[in-house]
C-alpha cells in the first residue's frame, strides 16, 4: 500500500476528473524530508506543460528544519516533474484545450519515490457543485439509516 502524503481535497469537488497520470517529482532532499513529515500543500496548485516539460505550480513546501534550509529557499517555487515523453505530449494537447485544465491530485510514495497524481480536469459549474453535495448528503442519510436499522 502506499502512503499518502497530502491531498488536494477540492480537486474533487471543484473539477471533473477526466484522466489521471503517475509523475515523479523533482526535489531537494530536505524537501523530500518535508513532504514526509506532512509540510506539502497542494491547495490552488496546478501542472504547467510549455517546451516539452511539465511543471508543478503553485504547490507550498515549507522546510522541515527552518534553520538548516539554504538561504534563499523559496517554498512555492516551481519543480519539475517527470513524465515520459509520449506523457508530456499528450497533456501538452490536452492543457492546450479549450476548458480542461491539469491539477495535482496527491502526492504518495511508491516504494522510496515520491509520486504526483496529475489529473486532466474540467471545472465544475455552480449547478454541478451543488448537485455534488446534494448526492453526497443523500448518501449519508442512507448510509445512517441502514446503520440504524443494523441496530
Amino acid at each position: 500500500m502506499d502512503k499518502i502524503y497530502e491531498t488536494n481535497k477540492k480537486a474533487g469537488f471543484d473539477y471533473e476528473i477526466l484522466e489521471t497520470f503517475e509523475a515523479g517529482l523533482q526535489l531537494f532532499g530536505f524537501e523530500v524530508k518535508a513532504v514526509k513529515a506532512g509540510r506539502m500543500n497542494l491547495e490552488g496548485a496546478y501542472v504547467w506543460v510549455r517546451g516539452g516539460e511539465a511543471y508543478l505550480i503553485n504547490a507550498s513546501i515549507s522546510p522541515y528544519q527552518p534553520k538548516n534550509t539554504p538561504a534563499g529557499y523559496e517554498p512555492q517555487r516551481n519543480r519539475k516533474l517527470l513524465l515520459s515523453r509520449k506523457e508530456l505530449d499528450y497533456l501538452s494537447g490536452k492543457s492546450q484545450e479549450k476548458g480542461l485544465t491539469l491539477v495535482p491530485l496527491r502526492c504518495y510514495a511508491k516504494g522510496t519515490f515520491l509520486k504526483l497524481a496529475v489529473a486532466v480536469a474540467r471545472k465544475k459549474r455552480k449547478h454541478d457543485k451543488r448537485e455534488s453535495i446534494r448526492a453526497r448528503e443523500e448518501d449519508r442519510t442512507i448510509r445512517r439509516l441502514t446503520a440504524h436499522a443494523r441496530d
